[in-house]
């Protein structure tokens, strides 16, 4: 059995795991995320890989890579956390730390989106020639790219989809951000601009939704209208295989994507419309970490899906 060491790296906890050659979770261990010294976050993320080891009984070097997931910016060719907004770290070198620290060279770093993508296309149904996006609406909303295996970077901020902006209803001039419109703050926000309430939890929110409470179905109709808008300019600038979704607000109320998919009927023309491009997340949760787990596997510049029989 090969064996790899995932780890994601977020503002509330540091998650390890030790998964197979198939992406399974074997072991798993968390620990919370240390957000006001730096060197006291990097020991979270030592003491999560520590932990993980012992409950597994295995060695470091019985790893065939680490693969880091890290929220933010990342340089990935120097190891480097550049700016994370929820961390204590600016150009922290968190691969060379690691590196030292666990005497093994074969670590990888990358954006934790980057790394929920690579999970997903692994167990989608697409074509290692098909272009592939994942998209997140969590606490931020962001997608990363696949084409034709290879991730598309750009200059290094590509996916950012969160700051493109979009049709907003009570919006002061019916514009702003995707990420203003529609993540898991934004929604929070809004229903209380729409319930007049400053304590509605965003779990409040679409509880009110499925009770049909007129003020949430106002809210969803914005939140939706603004996260198709945003999926729309996906479509018409990559016009992908396939568009998978995740993030906290889309695992935990996956009808949303049938939602938006109604309200993309409003832009779409017949040349657009493709059968089963849009699809809710295979790995939830798990997707990030699996996905730190495999790129830690292959540690290669070129992906593949060959390694792992899908």
């Amino acid at each position: 059995m090969t064996y790899a060491l995932g780890v994601d790296i977020g503002g509330t906890k540091v998650a390890a795991v030790i998964i197979d050659q198939h992406g399974k979770i074997l072991y798993r261990a968390e620990v919370l995320s240390n957000r006001v010294d730096r060197e006291k976050m990097f020991k979270q993320v030592v003491k999560s890989i520590e932990i993980v080891l012992a409950n597994s009984s295995l060695e470091i070097s019985d790893m065939k890579g680490v693969g880091v997931g890290v929220p933010g910016k990342v340089d990935r060719k120097n190891g480097i956390a550049i700016f994370q907004n929820n961390l204590p770290w600016t150009n922290f070198p968190i691969l060379e730390r690691l590196r030292d620290y666990f005497s093994v060279e074969n670590i990888v770093i990358d954006n934790d989106v980057y790394m929920a993508a690579f999970a997903e296309w692994k167990v989608s149904n697409t074509l290692d020639k098909d272009t592939f996006v994942y998209l997140t609406v969590s606490t931020g909303v962001s997608c990363s790219i696949i084409h034709e295996g290879s991730f598309v970077r750009g200059t290094g901020f590509a996916g950012e989809v969160g700051l493109f902006p979009v049709l907003a209803d009570t919006a002061p001039n019916g514009i702003q951000t995707l990420e203003q419109s529609a993540s898991g703050p934004a929604i929070q926000r809004l229903a209380q601009k729409h319930f007049n309430r400053s304590d509605i939890t965003i779990q409040d929110f679409f509880d009110e939704y499925r009770k049909g409470n007129p003020a949430a179905l106002a809210t969803m109709s914005e939140i939706v209208k603004s996260l198709a808008h945003g999926i729309y300019s996906v479509i018409c600038l990559l016009d992908p295989h396939k568009i998978v979704f995740g993030g906290g607000v889309i695992n935990h109320n996956p009808f949303l994507l049938d939602l938006v998919r109604k309200e993309l009927q409003h832009y779409l023309i017949p040349e657009q419309h493709a059968t089963n491009r849009m699809q809710t997340s295979h790995l939830k949760e798990n997707a990030g970490i699996v996905g730190a787990g495999l790129r830690g596997m292959e540690c290669s510049v070129r992906l593949s899906k060959s390694s792992w029989g899908v």
